[in-house]
């Protein structure tokens, strides 16, 4: 599940501003330095070479402001970072012409837009800015050894007519390949930076979880204990009472309903002490595949659910864990009823397991259902929180919970009429040797 637009959209955005300040600061001391080069060789300020300088830092700096008054009505900043994006690299070819075309030291700009759009587009966007880059370097260069076009800043000096062809077309290459190059490289360690932020970020958010059940789960085991045995007492002296005294029906009937909200509130403790302390399961090595079937297969004969969702399930095979069956089973059908129930008519719930880094695996269990808002999203684990009519709100913190004690990770990303998308990391086991 992918973070929210709007989130994603803020953060492009505040990127889009620091690129707009980068671009100005860079491309002016550039140009600057070279103003101040070409000064040492032209006796006057206002040669033509030097006016060509001038007006592309002028031109620079008059983008940039249409830029930031864009910005502010701008509601796709992905598109407008395209639209940059391919205009500086029509910008870095200009500065290239302008400052000696095949003998212009600042070609290597062409890969300083690559690296930075990686941070701003998605890979195949930056493999196609790279695309671009080589075409207008590998275009201007052939024109200008064909004598199509000359370099205005060094006119008359050495340009591609006087190196030999093999030469230019090695530069060319060269070029072009370095261009693809970074574009991979930055693509794929930009994909990772995003990845390994995103785990940081969920380990974090399991840390001031834990912290947070930790402080809760104290406290709500001697409340459990303190009102679990007054409710034992008031059970049994109220089935004394019944057996004793002479029967009456209307009686009979306020006993019977103090038994039963008796019970109800003896299982809501019973659940609410499971939460605060796990008890120790039967730890065994399971085969995860088949013990997703086995839940899947009890939950599809649920009337309430088998009628209007449908079941998806693409799971690798060999993926074996150490836990208790029972705790899975009691988490697994916990977060496939919670799926099922943010599902309002007719829907699916997709299954996928596999494998992952460091001999971990990967369980997501994603549903197309209403979605949670993202500040609704942080309470999620926390106990007696539901926004549901019915229901406790301890299913999914017992769930927590139990998974706590055995180092599995459970997190989950949501996005508003779009789904949910539970996942649990896991640390593989080696599958239990036969016997005999």
């Amino acid at each position: 599940m992918d973070k929210p637009l709007e989130k994603i959209d803020s953060e492009l955005h505040s990127k889009l501003k620091l690129l707009m300040f980068s671009r100005v600061l860079f491309t002016s001391f550039l140009l600057g330095s070279t103003i101040i080069f070409q000064l040492g060789t032209s006796d006057s300020f206002l040669a033509v070479s030097l006016l060509v300088l001038y007006g592309m830092i002028g031109g620079i700096f008059l983008l940039s402001c249409i830029y930031i008054i864009l910005l502010a009505f701008i509601r796709d900043s992905l598109v407008f970072a395209y639209i940059q994006v391919a205009v500086d690299t029509g910008i870095v070819s200009l500065i290239v012409f302008v400052t000696g075309g095949y003998t212009s030291v600042f070609s290597f700009l062409y890969l300083v837009v690559i690296i930075y759009s990686s941070i701003l587009l998605p890979r195949w966007g930056v493999l196609a800015i790279a695309a671009i880059c080589s075409i207008q370097y590998g275009v201007m260069i052939d024109l200008e050894y064909f004598e199509i076009i000359t370099p205005m800043v060094l006119e008359g000096s050495l340009s591609a007519i006087s190196f030999p062809g093999k030469s230019v077309l090695f530069k060319v290459m060269v070029t072009i390949v370095a261009c693809c190059a970074v574009a991979i490289l930055s693509g794929f360690l930009a994909e990772q930076t995003v990845k390994t932020k995103k785990e940081l970020q969920l380990l974090e958010d399991q840390v001031k979880r834990v912290e947070k059940m930790a402080y809760m789960g104290e406290m709500a085991a001697g409340m459990a204990h303190e009102i679990k045995n007054p409710l034992a007492s008031l059970a049994g002296s109220i089935q004394l009472l019944r057996e004793d005294i002479q029967y009456d029906p209307y009686h009979d009937k306020l006993m019977q309903i103090a038994l039963r909200e008796t019970d109800r509130l003896s299982e809501l403790v019973g659940n609410f002490l499971l939460f605060a302390r796990p008890q120790a399961g039967k730890i065994e090595t399971i085969d995860l595949r088949e013990s997703i079937r086995e839940v899947l297969e009890l939950f599809g004969k649920n009337s309430e659910c088998s009628s209007r969702i449908s079941i998806s399930a693409n799971m690798a095979a060999g993926v074996w864990i150490e836990i208790d069956p029972v705790h899975f089973h009691q988490v697994f059908w916990n977060i496939l009823l919670n799926a099922a129930e943010a599902i309002e008519q007719e829907g699916r719930i997709d299954i996928r397991l596999y494998e992952s880094r460091n001999n971990t695996a990967i369980l997501e269990i994603e549903d197309n259902g209403c979605g949670v808002p993202e500040e609704t999203l942080k309470m999620i684990f926390d106990p007696f929180f539901t926004t549901k009519a019915t229901g406790t709100g301890l299913g999914l913190s017992i769930a927590h919970s139990i998974l706590e004690t055995y180092g599995y990770l459970l997190s989950v990303e949501s996005t508003v009429s779009r789904g949910t998308v539970f996942t649990l990391k896991v640390n593989r086991a080696a599958p239990p040797q036969p016997v005999g």
